[in-house]
């Protein structure tokens, strides 16, 4: 026997009385083509007061229109007991603060110990049949909130929030240098590096991207907090876009500051030919650690970098050793619920990690 989730129920008002239930389905309930097709699909997918009808038939005044959708699991994910922060949930959404360092769902090469195996595990213990569906991604080590759907209905009403641009996304990172201007767009098309396609790159012939930010703090002249709005979604985007005006985020092992790279050529200019590579390989060695500093700051042959940029370099890796990953949290996420269509807000506080570094850099700059 078909099982199904809660029905999702709409009554006719007077303005709509003979109107197509075609019509209501699509304009009222909002239900996209593809779902309307596995709804017709099922005995219960949709109803006129109770009974199976075609959406052909005209609705009266007061009728109630239903849906349901087959209750369904992700069979291919492993349930395991992995905690994780709940910031909200109910019969069509689960919003959570992902933690940094957590996969959101299963790759190649990280099958388990990923946020899904864990909400899997989760619902089966509460005898929910669901299967899990993120409505966006964060990066593996990029924190905060994170919405979940519980039925396709609820996935493609949020998913068109999205597109359309009316769901607000902020984060809070932490960067080197300050921006040129307190508040600005960045405005820059992203697409693979084509070198190394696991990056990304701001190119001319990249997707459309648009990130608004806003310098919250300021250290100095050695650190800024920004908070950023997505206007798009690209993969990187932040920490693309953040590096793109001079100001990569701290900790992030991808996308350096670029002082790391310029040492890494004057060692390579000044090295035999067959070391050149291991001079490159030093450039992007994740850590930081002031060793590696001094082997970046002075070439092979004693030549040393220009004093300021050996000393802002050093700067640099001390900050990038502060924190074990990119320091970017996603803060704030407000949308519509695709059922009540209430306005929905979610935040999430500073992780600790993060917490000690604005701690460092507000002692430094005193």
């Amino acid at each position: 026997m078909t099982s199904y989730y809660p029905p999702i129920s709409y009554t006719v008002p007077p303005l709509e009385d003979g109107w197509l239930l075609k019509t209501i389905l699509q304009k009222r309930m909002d239900v996209s083509r593809k779902l309307l097709s596995r709804l017709k699909m099922t005995d219960l997918g949709i109803t006129l007061n109770g009974e199976r009808v075609y959406i052909s038939v005209k609705v009266s005044t007061g009728d109630l229109v239903q849906i349901r959708m087959e209750e369904e699991t992700s069979e291919d994910i492993l349930p395991q007991p992995i905690p994780f922060e709940i910031l909200y949930e109910d019969g069509h959404l689960l919003v959570v603060s992902k933690a940094a360092g957590m996969i959101v769902h299963p790759t190649h090469g990280h099958y388990t110990e990923t946020l899904a195996n864990g909400v899997v595990h989760y619902w089966a213990e509460k005898g929910e049949r669901v299967r899990f569906r993120p409505v966006h991604r964060l990066d593996q080590e990029t924190s905060g909130v994170l919405v979940i759907a519980k039925n396709p209905y609820s996935h493609q009403h949020i998913s068109e929030q999205m597109i359309a641009g009316t769901v607000d996304k902020r984060y809070t990172a932490f960067v080197h240098g300050v921006p040129a201007l307190p508040s600005g767009d960045i405005d820059g098309p992203i697409d693979r590096d084509p070198l190394e396609p696991h990056r990304r790159i701001v190119t001319p012939d990249g997707y459309p991207s648009l990130t608004r930010y806003e310098v919250k703090e300021v250290y100095g002249s050695a650190a800024s907090r920004v908070e950023l709005k997505l206007e798009s979604g690209r993969t990187h985007q932040i920490r693309v876009h953040m590096g793109s005006v001079g100001c990569p985020l701290i900790g992030d092992g991808m996308y350096r500051h670029p002082l790391y790279g310029q040492a890494a050529d004057s060692r390579a200019e000044a090295s035999a030919p067959g070391e050149e590579r291991r001079a490159g390989e030093s450039a992007v060695t994740a850590g930081g650690e002031e060793q590696q500093v001094q082997e970046l700051a002075v070439t092979a042959d004693g030549a040393a970098l220009p004093p300021g940029d050996a000393a802002r370099l050093a700067q640099i890796a001390e900050l990038d050793a502060a924190i074990p990953r990119q320091a970017l949290h996603a803060v704030r996420l407000a949308f519509r619920h695709p059922v009540t269509h209430a306005e929905l807000v979610f935040e999430a506080p500073l992780p600790t990690d993060m917490a000690l570094l604005q701690e460092k850099l507000r002692q430094s700059a005193r």
